[in-house]
């Protein structure tokens, strides 16, 4: 909560100074973006993982307020669906995989958990606007609504090979999504080409870090801890619906 009150403050700074110092811009964009993403959960007791790859897409939208010295303004928002979640790292103590005594495979499981996710960033930018690269670094509050979840694995729960498992821990295997809304804290940097005509095109990475759980943590709960984190590689394509009126813009 101290970060999202720290964004909002700056947020708001950013509004102040508008009124004081600076060159006014009133644009407006919107479109859409893509993004690929590595996942995984921050259990604790701690289960072992490797990252998930997901996929997410949707709709962006950003409005810019003012350039402050060399620094362009704005805030943005998406409106994403996004498949992110788990993927066990099932290993003996010798660090060899787990082997099914009734396949004979290597056991596999994984958890795929689908959001609709709402982030609003706060955006600092540097370089050109409207023809050329520009630098631009962004951070903000991150809400997702849960849509739904999979499970994925190659084995009967009843028979998996608990015996040769370095994790004892398998409760989350059986477990359903207990909290239906995630929240947290999104912040990312990335390279924006711009086009008079075209629109702009933009290459970010970014980094979510949950601030909620997956689970119910009290003293009487399995876990007291299973947080989402997000590394996201993401696409972006806006085009203009208003522009500020000012030649002098490059």
């Amino acid at each position: 909560m101290r970060i999202v009150l720290v964004l909002l403050s700056l947020m708001l700074s950013l509004s102040a100074a508008r009124a004081q110092v600076g060159e006014y811009r009133n644009d407006f964009a919107v479109g859409g973006g893509v993004g690929y993403l590595l996942s995984n959960v921050g259990f604790m007791p701690e289960v072992p993982q490797k990252m998930y790859d997901g996929l997410m897409a949707g709709l962006a939208a950003r409005y810019t307020c003012e350039k402050y010295f060399n620094s362009i303004c704005a805030v943005s928002a998406e409106l994403n669906l996004a498949r992110v979640g788990w993927k066990e790292d099932l290993l003996t103590p010798d660090d060899q995989p787990v082997i099914n005594s009734v396949t004979g495979r290597p056991e596999k499981y994984e958890r795929s958990i689908y959001y609709l996710q709402i982030p609003v960033f706060a955006r600092m930018g540097w370089g050109r606007e409207r023809r050329g690269l520009q630098f631009f670094v962004q951070a903000g509050p991150q809400v997702g609504f849960y849509l739904g979840e999979k499970t994925k694995s190659n084995f009967e729960f009843s028979q998996r090979n608990s015996a040769q498992r370095t994790s004892k821990i398998v409760a989350q295997d059986t477990m359903s999504v207990e909290r239906k809304v995630d929240y947290g804290i999104s912040a990312g940097a990335g390279l924006e080409f711009s086009h008079r005509k075209v629109g702009h095109f933009m290459l970010e990475a970014r980094y979510y870090y949950g601030l909620g759980d997956l689970y119910r943590n009290s003293k009487r709960d399995y876990f007291g801890r299973s947080n989402l984190t997000n590394i996201v590689v993401k696409l972006t394509y806006l085009f203009d619906l208003q522009k500020t009126d000012n030649p002098k813009i490059k």
